[in-house]
């Protein structure tokens, strides 16, 4: 199963568009897994294949999901950065109380590479990113770097590609397919328990100081939706894109209905949508088949955010408000 996460990030929504496992074996205390592990390892990358000779002791984790990825695997990273600006240990509730000591916060786009350099890292964790050279040439320069996996781009890492990539990276291997098939069984879980939502189309939209938008099929918030049983909105599909979000014109709102309409204000009052004439014109909004999730609330983060710690809690907190409004 491919889940895609693409970025919605927190500093470039517009330029882009634009478990918790115990520790079990592991030093949490350090920062790094405990024992042997699985090395020499190897991961095909977007740059090559990248291999980890022994057992990380200080990991930076800067990728969309790195961090959280990691301590799902039983590791803290010694630094990570703060994609969605949650603040303190930069990751989402969900991931609270998982790190005994703080890490330190590394800029997303633009990272510090001297403030990076000064933790000494041995791995460096950068899945899910922008995936360009310059950027890979210069975190390699300062420690072994995973970057994004080979056949993914800009932030279009799969959960499944990123949680095998950081597990093989930390000497887990078995950890990450652990962590993965309990997650397709939540999944699972989930579309048993909601019939409804098989074959029902649905459309995952964004609103922004730039105006409406729509996801396609490679998008983690389409992907988790499909996940339950959900079909992408067939015209959103069948417009061309070498992107994962199409624009929308206000004059074409209607393209947005579909059987449930999701929308995603972002840095934008949830008022700005709902007050919208044109978007209350849509058939899916007249019906009452539609959600619009805050731009500030945990359930719109978790479900953004796409890591191995915040898919289980977005299918339990999210699930049950699609379910009110299927009809």
């Amino acid at each position: 199963m491919k889940r895609r996460s693409a970025a919605l990030l927190a500093t470039a929504a517009t330029a882009i568009l634009v478990t918790a496992c115990g520790s079990d074996g592991t030093d949490t205390e350090s920062g790094s897994a405990s024992g042997e592990g699985a090395f020499p390892a190897t991961v095909t990358t977007k740059f090559g294949d990248v291999t980890i000779e022994s057992q990380p002791e200080r990991v930076a984790a800067l990728g969309w999901g790195d961090a959280e990825t990691a301590l799902a695997l039983g590791v803290q990273p010694v630094g990570a950065s703060d994609w969605l600006a949650f603040g303190g240990d930069g990751v989402g509730p969900w991931a609270e109380g998982l790190y005994t000591s703080p890490p330190e916060i590394i800029a997303t786009m633009e990272p510090s590479y001297e403030m990076l350099a000064a933790l000494t890292p041995d791995l460096i964790l950068d899945t899910k990113s922008s995936g360009d050279v310059p950027r890979f040439e210069s975190l390699s320069n300062i420690a072994t770097t995973v970057g994004v996996p080979e056949g993914s781009d800009a932030y279009l890492t799969s959960l499944d590609d990123q949680v095998t990539s950081v597990a093989t990276a930390l000497g887990v291997p078995e950890k990450g397919r652990e962590l993965l098939s309990q997650i397709d069984a939540d999944f699972a879980r989930a579309a048993s328990e909601n019939p409804e939502f098989t074959g029902k189309t649905v459309t995952v939209a964004a609103y922004t100081s730039d105006g409406w938008g729509a996801y396609v099929v490679g998008d983690s918030r389409v992907d988790f939706l499909t996940e339950l049983g959900f079909v992408n909105n067939p015209q959103v599909e069948a417009t061309e894109t070498d992107n994962f979000f199409i624009p929308i014109s206000e004059e074409n709102l209607n393209i947005l209905d579909a059987d449930l309409l999701v929308v995603l204000p972002i840095y934008m009052p949830t008022e700005d949508v709902t007050n919208n004439v044109l978007f209350q014109q849509i058939p899916a909004v007249k019906d009452g088949r539609f959600l619009v999730l805050d731009s500030d609330s945990d359930i719109s983060a978790a479900f953004s955010t796409n890591s191995a710690l915040s898919v289980p809690f977005a299918i339990d907190e999210l699930v049950p408000l699609l379910a009110d409004r299927v009809r």
